[in-house]
């Protein structure tokens, strides 16, 4: 079975990072690509579509209003960078709603529901570059090469993985350290952020910071070092942590 997809949203990163996440992925295929809903409704009267990924704030309509207007509609995962219309997207019944930047592994799992198998092959193709992220606590299949795309200074930003030291909560924003670049500026939260992160590689640690484990040079039950800062420990994550450094609750008396 092969799942024609199409591709609507007006930032090109954008659309090469979904483009990106489908060529890995056998039985997906990419039929078009669009950067705004007048030229997706003249696709859809064309070719075959059976699924669309649909950005919604677009320039002349938004990508709600265009799925409005659609007798009948293919299925449709939403790909945006604003929260506020998850109502809509419950009430178009749409597979999924995916907050930019999008994990590749948060990728998967709104494919899964569309092609109703999990976990979804992977293309084999001996040349492709796993995009996103994926991890297994057991296996560590976070690929050194998987990347992140953040908004910022009016751009997409693009930020591997394996780079990221911490992510500290700053209100709307957060702030994300890595070994390679000055820290960046994003706006959007630091829960949001959490859920991209393989959690085999990254460990929440306070409602403030998130940490990568590998990036982690000394701790104590209260405090971490990382990347030269010292970092509180919530009492509440004091045991998680604990068990993601020392792969026992019992190394450490976070009583």
């Amino acid at each position: 079975m092969t799942i024609n997809c199409l591709l609507v949203d007006d930032e090109p990163p954008a659309l090469d990072v979904i483009e990106s996440y489908i060529d890995l992925i056998d039985g997906l295929t990419v039929v078009g690509t669009c950067t705004n809903a007048v030229q997706a409704f003249s696709r859809l009267q064309e070719t075959p579509v059976d699924l669309m990924f649909l950005d919604i704030k677009m320039p002349k309509l938004l990508g709600t209003d265009f799925l409005r207007s659609l007798r009948q509609p293919p299925k449709v995962i939403f790909t945006t960078a604003y929260r506020d219309y998850a109502l809509d997207g419950y009430e178009l019944d749409v597979v999924d709603y995916l907050l930019k930047p999008i994990s590749f592994e948060r990728f998967l799992r709104a494919v899964s529901k569309v092609m109703k198998a999990e976990p979804l092959p992977l293309a084999t193709n001996p040349t492709a570059s796993l995009p996103g992220t994926l991890a297994d606590a057991s296996s560590a299949l976070t690929p050194v090469n998987s990347f992140l795309y953040f908004r910022a200074d009016r751009k997409m930003v693009k930020v591997f993985t394996h780079d990221i030291c911490y992510v500290e909560s700053l209100k709307d924003y957060v702030r994300i350290v890595t070994t390679t670049a000055r820290p960046l500026l994003v706006k959007q939260s630091i829960s949001s952020l959490e859920t991209m992160l393989p959690d085999s590689a990254f460990a929440r640690i306070h409602r403030s910071f998130i940490v990568a484990i590998g990036k982690i040079t000394a701790y104590t039950p209260t405090h971490v070092e990382v990347a030269g800062q010292e970092l509180p420990i919530g009492r509440l994550y004091q045991k998680d942590i604990g068990r993601a450094l020392e792969k026992s609750p019992d190394r450490l008396d976070y009583q």
